[in-house]
């Protein structure tokens, strides 16, 4: 039951995530979108994250690269894909995005050491493949990479290391990884926001705390996926986080104008499959290992 717990939360937050552009549309109608509400709502969080940070800064001093690595990697990922997706072709976005689990299953095995097994790689092959059709590979989604494509890549590496990273610093508290990328998030929402000059809207009363519970669910999410990070082994926890694409595709089929097509079901059918490999454990734990862990 214990070893299905961080497959369970890791799953939870992909969830969450994959219907993060619907609270996401609702502030864009008010005004409020992109690099503004990253810069807003992670620097809300980052109220709480940094109190937190020097806490408990003497367990993670020792493993502060991991630390660093964390919040920039984390912070870069969000702000890359959230620019991306503004401009960009939501499909070539998506799909070059989720080229992570290729980054992540071989950084596994190149810096942590981690197995690839066949079992590990048929997942992986399933879940690319599902991702081409859940998403729908065009003519149009194989031209060259342009600007957008490239910081969708980079988008998609930055989260493969932040989770090679969280795998990595096993002495640093889970709330610490948790709480750190959204710091990176906020110096990196500021700098976009400078960059291309994109001002922030009049907030109220009501718009305030409607951000304030968008920074309770990203708080929510981010703490259920970096338990899963923490747990897991990289390759099998990047296939598991395209869950989130499962969900961003249902919600967007039930909730927007994106009707769901038979290749699209099929992708997700294939996706479900090859996270339930990945997540499969490799052999029982041993009952002598349970007893002295009760």
């Amino acid at each position: 039951m214990n070893s299905l717990m961080p497959q369970g939360m890791l799953i939870g937050g992909a969830i969450m995530w994959g219907l993060g552009w619907l609270p996401l549309q609702f502030f864009a109608a008010r005004g409020l979108a992109g690099m503004p509400l990253v810069l807003l709502t992670y620097s809300l969080l980052s109220l709480l994250a940094l109190p937190v940070l020097w806490q408990q800064r003497r367990q993670w001093a020792s493993q502060y690269r991991q630390v660093l690595t964390m919040g920039l990697c984390g912070g870069w990922a969000t702000a890359a894909l959230v620019t991306a997706l503004a401009d960009g072709n939501v499909v070539r976005v998506m799909l070059l995005f989720y080229l992570a689990p290729v980054w992540a299953m071989v950084g596994g095995w190149l810096l942590l050491g981690e197995r690839l097994s066949g079992a590990r790689l048929f997942a992986l092959g399933l879940a690319m493949l599902g991702i081409g059709l859940t998403l729908g590979i065009t003519g149009e989604a194989l031209d060259a990479p342009g600007a957008n494509d490239w910081l969708a890549l980079s988008a998609g590496l930055a989260f493969s290391l932040n989770n090679l990273a969280t795998r990595a610093a096993n002495q640093v508290p889970l709330a610490s990884k948790a709480l750190v990328s959204f710091i990176g998030s906020a110096l990196l929402g500021g700098l976009f926001c400078l960059l291309f000059r994109q001002s922030i809207p009049p907030l109220d009363l009501t718009l305030t705390w409607q951000i304030s519970l968008l920074a309770l669910g990203w708080l929510v999410s981010m703490a259920a996926v970096q338990y899963g990070l923490t747990h897991l082994e990289a390759g099998r926890a990047a296939v598991l986080v395209v869950f989130e694409l499962i969900a961003a595709v249902l919600s967007s089929a039930w909730f927007g104008a994106h009707a769901i097509g038979p290749n699209e079901w099929f992708g997700a059918a294939l996706i479900t499959t090859a996270a339930l490999i990945a997540g499969w454990p490799e052999r029982p734990l041993p009952i002598a290992t349970r007893s002295t862990c009760a």
